[in-house]
């Protein structure tokens, strides 16, 4: 296990990172709740902050290129087109200003990003003309270059688009896997060293891919209600101690 990791990762911690894509992508296979939400702040509580969306970002291509693939037909191209366009300017934006941020203020961002995507309300839009996709592809890649994960903000606006069930599920892949794929592209050319952090970017990969598959599996015999609020506890837990973290860099600074 040693040689799959980055030397400010213990063999204990990275066992437990694995484990954790495994049951995040069972999750989101499962029930459709946010496995990259749920991913981003368990790695935000065991891994070093400089290095947590762009390993998230990478962990991230590989599940959404597999639903992306099983649903390409599916795709609707011309959103595709203009969130990309949108996109590439919120990677360079947002990635440009986030490499400068401490790391307690960007524990305190996903802290409070998190607590936002499980109590707030993601905005609502009764219409919403394919152009508008553009712009939400440069506002959901921003914040996702600070936040890791910021798909509700995209599937809000896509589900405003007369999409089918099916047009739905595979431009949402798309447009998520475009969006982590300029991330890792960013922060590459910023400066993120990738290369200690390949074997276990891989090995989340693989133990994701796995729990895709078993997921629906692994959680039917609990009923959905019960999960859900177990879930937002725990993940309310967590954020919150990203904050108590984030104060605690603080006052200390």
């Amino acid at each position: 296990m040693g040689l799959l990791l980055p030397d400010s990762i213990s063999p204990v911690v990275g066992s437990f990172l694995i484990f954790a894509s495994f049951f995040t992508s069972a999750l989101t296979a499962a029930l459709g709740l946010g496995g990259g939400a749920a991913l981003i702040a368990i790695m935000a509580n065991l891994m070093p902050i400089a290095a947590l969306v762009p390993v998230h970002g990478a962990v991230q291509i590989g599940s959404n290129a597999g639903r992306a693939i099983v649903q390409i037909r599916h795709v609707d191209w011309a959103i595709l087109a203009w969130f990309s366009a949108g996109a590439i300017a919120g990677a360079a934006i947002g990635g440009s200003i986030a490499v400068e941020l401490p790391a307690p203020v960007l524990r305190l961002g996903i802290g409070l990003f998190i607590l936002w995507m499980l109590w707030g309300k993601v905005p609502r839009f009764h219409e919403a003309p394919k152009r508008v996709i553009a712009a939400t592809g440069f506002i959901a890649t921003a914040l996702s270059m600070f936040f890791g994960a910021a798909g509700p903000i995209g599937g809000a606006v896509l589900s405003k688009l007369g999409l089918s069930r099916h047009g739905f599920v595979a431009t949402q892949a798309v447009t998520a896997l475009t969006m982590h794929v300029l991330k890792i592209i960013t922060f590459g050319l910023l400066g993120f060293a990738f290369a200690p952090w390949l074997g276990l970017i891989t090995a989340m990969i693989a133990s994701g891919f796995l729990g895709t598959l078993f997921g629906s599996r692994l959680l039917t015999s609990m009923k959905d209600e019960t999960f859900r609020k177990g879930f937002k506890l725990v993940m309310t837990v967590l954020a919150l101690n990203l904050l108590w973290r984030a104060v605690l860099e603080m006052a200390g600074g």
